[in-house]
Parts: C-alpha cells; sequence; structure tokens
C-alpha cells in the first residue's frame, strides 16, 4: 500500500451535516466528512447503510435535503452538473453494453466525455493497456469475466482523467484474485494523484484504504485509518482461541458472565470481554468441563470485523433497535 496522502493536501470532498430523506424514511442522517487528494477513502457498512445513497449526492446525481457540501471546489447542491465533469463513476452493476465490443464500449464512452479525436485513440490505448485487455479489444463484452467486465468498466469512467472517482460497490460479485487485482489499479491511479471514494462491504477491502468510514443506518459511527478504528474504537478485549471442536466451544463461551460475545473466526474463535483476565480463567474452566481441548488462547489486535461488530452492536444498545446484519 502507498502511504496516505499528507495532510496539507487539498480537500477535494467535503460534506457536513449532510441528509436524505424518502419521504417519511432517512437513508442519510447527517454525515460530515472530508477527503484530500490522492487519499483512498472507504465507506464500508452493511447494504442499506446509506453508502450508495451518499455517494449518489455526492456525484451530483441526487440532491440532499438536507446539510451541505463540495466535491472539487462545486456545491453539491447549487453546481451538480459541473460536479459531472470533475468526477468518475462507477457503479455497483455492470453498466457497460454487453453487445458491444471492449473497443466499440471504449469509443462510446469517448463520446460521451466529450473527448477531442486526436486524444480518443490515446486514451483508449492506456485504457486496454491498464485493464490489459489488448488482445480481447474485439471481444464482445458479454464474453468477459466479471473480473475482466469490472476493469474495462474502470477503465472507461477515467477516460476523461477525472481527479476524484466515485467506485460504488466496484467488485461486488467477482472472485479475490480479481478484486486484489482491481486494487492494484486503484493502488496506481491515487499514486498519480486521483482521490478514489469506495464503497464496499468486504472487510478485506477495507484494509487497503487510507482511511476509512463505518457508515450505519444512515449515520457516520467511525472514522479513521483501518489501524486507528482497530486499536482506537474498541474498548473491549479480543481474545483468540484455538481448540477443537469450535462449534461446541462457541455455545459453551456464550453463556459465559465474562464474555460479552463468542464467534466463529476462521478455524477458530473470536470472545470479547471486558476484563480479559478474568474470561481467560473462565473459557479455560467451561472448555475443560465441557471437554473441548485448548490448543491456543491469546489476546489480539481486533480486526475490523471485530471493531464492525462492536460498534454497531453498541450502536444497537444505544439505540434499543435490533441489530442490522452485514452481506
Amino acid at each position: 500500500m502507498s502511504p496516505p496522502p499528507a495532510p496539507d493536501r487539498e480537500i477535494v470532498v467535503e460534506v457536513k451535516n449532510l441528509e436524505k430523506r424518502f419521504g417519511r424514511f432517512q437513508a442519510v442522517a447527517g454525515l460530515s466528512f472530508a477527503v484530500r487528494r490522492g487519499e483512498i477513502f472507504g465507506f464500508l457498512g452493511p447494504n442499506g447503510a446509506g453508502k450508495s445513497t451518499t455517494i449518489r449526492m455526492l456525484c451530483g446525481l441526487l440532491a440532499p435535503t438536507g446539510g451541505n457540501g463540495r466535491v472539487a471546489g462545486f456545491d453539491l447542491a447549487r453546481e451538480p452538473e459541473r460536479i459531472k465533469t470533475r468526477i468518475g463513476y462507477m457503479s455497483q452493476r455492470f453498466s457497460l453494453y454487453d453487445e458491444l465490443t471492449v473497443e466499440e464500449n471504449i469509443d462510446f464512452y469517448s463520446g460521451i466525455y466529450c473527448l477531442p479525436k486526436a486524444r480518443r485513440l490515446v486514451r483508449k490505448d492506456w485504457v486496454l493497456a491498464m485493464a490489459g485487455l489488448q488482445d480481447h479489444r474485439r471481444t464482445r463484452t458479454a464474453a468477459l469475466s466479471g473480473g475482466w467486465k469490472q476493469r474495462l468498466a474502470l477503465g472507461c469512467a477515467v477516460l476523461h482523467e477525472p481527479p476524484i472517482l466515485f467506485l460504488d460497490e466496484p467488485t461486488s460479485g467477482v472472485d479475490p484474485n480479481s478484486r486484489r487485482q482491481f486494487w492494484d489499479l486503484i493502488y496506481t491511479l491515487s499514486g498519480q494523484g486521483v482521490t478514489v471514494f469506495v464503497t464496499t462491504h468486504y472487510m478485506e477491502e477495507s484494509e487497503y484504504c487510507d482511511r476509512l468510514g463505518i457508515i450505519y443506518r444512515g449515520g457516520l459511527i467511525a472514522l479513521g485509518t483501518p489501524r486507528e478504528l482497530k486499536t482506537g474504537h474498541m474498548p473491549e478485549a479480543v481474545l483468540e482461541i484455538e481448540c477443537d471442536r469450535p462449534d461446541d466451544a462457541m455455545r459453551l463461551l456464550e453463556r459465559l458472565p465474562a464474555v460479552r460475545e463468542a464467534a466463529l473466526f476462521g478455524q477458530g474463535l473470536h470472545v470479547v470481554a471486558a476484563d480479559p483476565a478474568a474470561a481467560a480463567v473462565a473459557i479455560r474452566a467451561a472448555l475443560a468441563a465441557g471437554g473441548c481441548r485448548l490448543v491456543r488462547l491469546e489476546r489480539i489486535t481486533p480486526t475490523l470485523e471485530d471493531v464492525f461488530v462492536s460498534l454497531i452492536e453498541a450502536h444497537d444498545r444505544a439505540a434499543g433497535a435490533q441489530p442490522e446484519v452485514a452481506r
């Protein structure tokens, strides 16, 4: 990962108390944050949290119902059309034309962006090289795999060299290897000074961002670098447990007063506890009594998934609401 942008870089996206209502339903509830030039800024949250609605407002596609903001120096409410000339946007749904070839899709979007004829040829060659599609330029887009389609869609989104790029769930539905290759392209663009704003519900993708906002029920419940979120936003301790029969062990540990939460994690368990020393004693005793052989128990730095679940549960406890499951 490249180093995050310096704090003295200009702010290119800024919103204050941004809101969006659909009738009586509040989809976005008073968001405030700022993004600097060249930064990879991520929104992590479950489906329905307000991520896509926020991006659509930032792209000038949806008018806010409250608050204010600026993107590339233009006002969200008064200058949405000017914003559109300064950004690239890639939606979570594949937005290119399956019946056209790779090359024809690039030509079509070059026309939409009104690129000069000489510039179109240069940018087409760049997109084909960037996406690794030189040998598939005459292939119908429908015949491409999901990963290749996403790379082509990214190329078309940056044909006009926008300084800000909005990606809404860009790797949804593609395999992990394709996701990693896609993020290599994002790093390349960020290294060239492009600001990238990306939404995701994949925990591993969140680690790739310079900074991350966790959004839930329309609100921003945490903001910081992945490291800051893991070290400063979870008051409880996380214990990692390796044992046999982890399913049975989880059911045993969930009943312990010293354990706030127990969940399967990989081949083992993660246990959240306010008092890790007391919890460790209780866990050892419970596993021994239940006939589960303990291999390893140690306190670890929380993962983003641990932090995500903890923050959402704390939010729901404070609001008296039922937890929402991330998908």
